[in-house]
């Protein structure tokens, strides 16, 4: 994996050659001083990094046998910075599921039988997929019900905030936490956390890590950015430092 970006002196590598590996149930924590490219690195796995390129396999199958949707279908990026659309909690958190609901509809996708991923279609949602979507939202909540979605944020930290709430009442640490919540839910196979606990006090941090590890031993891999110390989770840690790892 490759990631060279334009500069002033033309281009900049912010990484070269880099191997890396995960396996099922395994939690990997991605550790280096700031900008060393590590929220790249993630982007990159996600097929999101226009500046990156390289060979990158799921359960054995080259990524260009995918989709973009169907890899984000089973990789799932976690940004810095959530982005949370709709107008209540339980609105945001079902987002993916009416967005599947919706491709369905328009014969868009050719893959259907999963939660679209909330962050691709931030940009391009528009007035073609917020019209009619009202008429699909029963669906998501008969695919994912108000309980589901409760318990899951109760579980890592969230028992107060309701699932009326506006969005954009919310603070940065319970945002990222809504949509730590959704993503869980749409069960990805790999999930690429970048500093999903930053900003947390140590209690709900721990319950972040703590949902996390479940998660991994379901069978999701987990790669994590973070900066607090070691909390016991990671299976591994791998140091991203003058564009190499170690």
């Amino acid at each position: 994996m490759t990631c060279t970006v334009p500069s002033q002196d033309g281009e900049k590598t912010i990484f070269q050659g880099l191997s890396f590996d995960i396996d099922a149930g395994e939690i990997v924590d991605l550790v280096g001083p700031s900008g060393t490219g590590k929220s790249s690195l993630l982007t990159a796995f996600a097929r999101l990094n226009p500046h990156a390129g390289g060979t990158m396999f799921l359960d054995g199958r080259p990524s260009t046998e995918f989709t973009p949707q169907q890899w984000r279908c089973s990789v799932a990026y976690l940004p810095q910075k959530s982005v949370l659309i709709g107008d209540n909690v339980a609105e945001v958190i079902r987002l993916p599921w009416t967005l599947a609901i919706r491709n369905e509809q328009d014969d868009s996708s050719s893959d259907t039988n999963h939660p679209a991923d909330p962050q691709a279609h931030a940009r391009t949602r528009g007035k073609r997929h917020r019209s009619g979507i009202w008429g699909a939202v029963h669906n998501g909540v008969d695919m994912l019900p108000d309980d589901k979605i409760r318990a899951t944020l109760d579980a890592i930290g969230c028992e107060d905030i309701n699932l009326g709430r506006a969005p954009h009442d919310l603070s940065g640490g319970q945002a990222a936490r809504v949509s730590l919540a959704r993503t869980l839910l749409t069960d990805p196979k790999l999930l690429l956390a970048d500093e999903v606990d930053a900003g947390l006090d140590d209690d709900n941090a721990a319950k972040v890590a703590a949902i996390l590890s479940d998660a991994a031993q379901r069978g999701m891999a987990v790669i994590r950015i973070r900066h607090r110390p070691p909390d016991g989770v990671a299976t591994r840690t791998v140091t991203l430092d003058e564009g190499g790892l170690r």
